[in-house]
């Protein structure tokens, strides 16, 4: 069984927005999950299926694969470091803002 994977880091989403949409891509092929990330509106369509074609030019430059027999194996969205911000608030107090980022990680099959 060959797997070809895929890693996006530091992408600006927050994990727990991107994770809902990483769910529906699991055992579906590539060509069916490039075309939900591409008539998604989602912001984490564009960023999955981002690294989803970094994983298909994976498999036709590095291992030298076709990419038509492949499915899509897992999704995995994992917390990246969060940059801690504040915002201003009345009586020159302030309050903490976490903007937080994710790491990507696509993993493709080869569907026997």
């Amino acid at each position: 069984m060959t797997r070809i994977q895929a890693v996006a880091k530091y992408v600006k989403i927050a994990p727990s927005k991107a994770m809902p949409f990483a769910r529906l891509l699991k055992g579906v092929t590539v060509e069916n999950a490039l075309k939900i990330t591409q008539f998604s509106d989602k912001k984490a369509a564009f960023l999955i299926g981002k690294a989803l074609k970094s994983a298909l030019a994976n498999a036709e430059n590095n291992a030298k694969l076709s990419a038509d027999d492949f499915r899509v194996e897992s999704v995995v969205i994992e917390p990246g470091p969060t940059m801690k911000r504040f915002w201003a608030r009345s009586r020159g107090m302030v309050r903490p803002v976490h903007k937080r980022t994710s790491h990507i990680r696509v993993v493709l099959v080869k569907a026997d």
